[in-house]
């Protein structure tokens, strides 16, 4: 029951992720630093400490109890994560939500799953999964093949971007993303990916928050016999914050740069929409993480939670490219490509749900 509730959440926050983009598709009228960042500001500060006082009393003491070096090792992993969250939607524009996200989160499943075990094997901590437990046990082999397959279907995703970019004119590719660019948008995207997976880093970093939570809310609940919902709660606020920092200079740059400034108070713009459907996505964009760790406390952090998230984020996203006709007018060969390349990922959660069964 534990599992199944855990692969539910990780669905679920997989689902916000791999939905969030869709409400910046009704802005109208403003530059893409606009809407980032008004979204961003609702993802990073707005929405992150309303979730942590709704969830854990006293959040802001665990915080102020913590050592300065956690705080700077969480915060500084926020920080490289922002650059990876920032390309991310670079990513978006030139390959579309299909394409881009199968290639982007391809990086992230792979370094966010693999590096931190890697470093337990160096650095082993009680309760942390190993390199070594996943070529070595049973359950462990079980998740590093669903891993693997997870990346062949995320590679052969690839391919399928390969093939539409060889039999689309411009103007059909551009039809359904405007501003579509294979090469500039695999370059984005594999930045993005690598640079996004310091998010789990930062998890990692910030545990010593999360389990002060959870043992305190074990002890006002002595007969629970489940970790703590929503213990990383108190993490994500730090970790934002350095996404924050980041994207908020950049943003700030190119309503410099741009003179974009107007943007935000242009009434020849509908900004009441704007302003509602930015805030909507990043609002949306932290309930993935929010789920996710629901998704962890069940499941344990590692490989299985950081893959399951990826793939479900990858499978969410290639359904919106489908019904936002990203991959209108490709031919029969190229179709398949982009399926197959979707069931392998679906085969992954499967096998990487199997595993922590096992385990």
């Amino acid at each position: 029951m534990q599992v199944i509730l855990g692969i539910f959440y990780h669905f679920i926050g997989g689902f916000a992720s791999g939905s969030f983009y869709v409400p910046f598709k009704k802005v109208k009228g403003w530059h893409w630093e606009n809407y980032w960042l008004v979204g961003g500001l609702f993802s990073w500060l707005i929405v992150p400490p309303v979730a942590a006082w709704l969830t854990i009393p006293n959040f802001t003491e665990i915080i102020a109890q913590t050592s300065a070096s956690t705080l700077g090792w969480t915060f500084f992993w926020g920080l490289l994560w922002g650059i990876g969250g920032l390309t991310y939607g670079l990513g978006m524009r030139y390959l579309g939500m299909s394409l881009g996200n199968s290639v982007l989160l391809g990086f992230t499943s792979a370094f966010g799953a693999l590096v931190p075990s890697i470093y337990y094997n160096f650095h082993p901590v009680a309760g942390k999964t190993t390199f070594n437990d996943l070529i070595s046990t049973s359950w462990g082999i079980v998740v590093f093949t669903g891993v693997i397959i997870c990346l062949a279907g995320i590679f052969i995703c690839g391919r399928a971007g390969v093939l539409k970019e060889k039999e689309l004119t411009d103007e059909k590719k551009k039809e359904s993303i405007e501003e579509f660019n294979l090469v500039k948008g695999l370059i984005v995207c594999t930045i993005s990916g690598i640079l996004s997976a310091c998010f789990n880093y930062g998890i990692e970093a910030g545990a010593p928050m999360s389990e002060v939570a959870n043992n305190l809310w074990k002890a006002a609940h002595p007969e629970a016999t489940s970790e703590f919902l929503y213990q990383n709660n108190v993490i994500y606020i730090l970790i934002l914050w350095g996404g924050l920092t980041t994207n908020f200079i950049w943003c700030i740059y190119l309503n410099i740069r741009n003179k974009t400034f107007g943007d935000y108070i242009d009434k020849n713009t509908p900004l009441a929409r704007n302003y509602f459907f930015a805030a909507l996505a990043g609002t949306i964009w932290f309930l993935q993480f929010f789920f996710y760790g629901m998704g962890e406390s069940k499941l344990g952090n590692g490989a299985s939670s950081w893959i399951l998230h990826m793939a479900f984020i990858i499978l969410v996203a290639n359904l919106w490219g489908i019904v936002l006709k990203e991959w209108k007018g490709v031919s029969r060969k190229t179709a398949i490509t982009i399926t197959a390349g979707i069931f392998l990922i679906f085969l992954s959660v499967v096998l990487v749900g199997y595993g922590n069964a096992l385990k």
